[in-house]
């Protein structure tokens, strides 16, 4: 990945922020909810789009007759995150 190259899935806070959270475990709906302090339109349409890009999957069950929603990193946007922090790694001046 180049800086030039870099997926739309990280051209919006959001959608950062949601990847970062679930780099350490999955979540559910709430919980990127109060991790990202988005509203709960926002945060819909943006996991969605990261779902379509293959970056996030979830996984729906009926839970005290509600619809409960678990999101997971995959292996492909584990590895774009990696890439990501990388190009920014490369761009950023060290400290010495």
């Amino acid at each position: 990945m180049h800086i030039n190259d870099i997926p739309d899935a990280f051209s919006a806070t959001l959608r950062i922020k949601i990847i970062a959270a679930l780099v350490s475990a999955s979540k559910t709906f709430n919980e990127l909810l109060e991790h990202t302090q988005a509203t709960r339109g926002n945060l819909s349409v943006q996991l969605t789009k990261l779902e379509e890009w293959g970056f996030i999957s979830s996984k729906k069950v009926i839970e005290k007759k509600k619809t409960k929603s678990t999101y997971t990193l995959t292996p492909y946007g584990l590895n774009q995150f990696e890439e990501y922090i990388s190009v920014l790694q490369s761009v950023l001046p060290t400290k010495e």
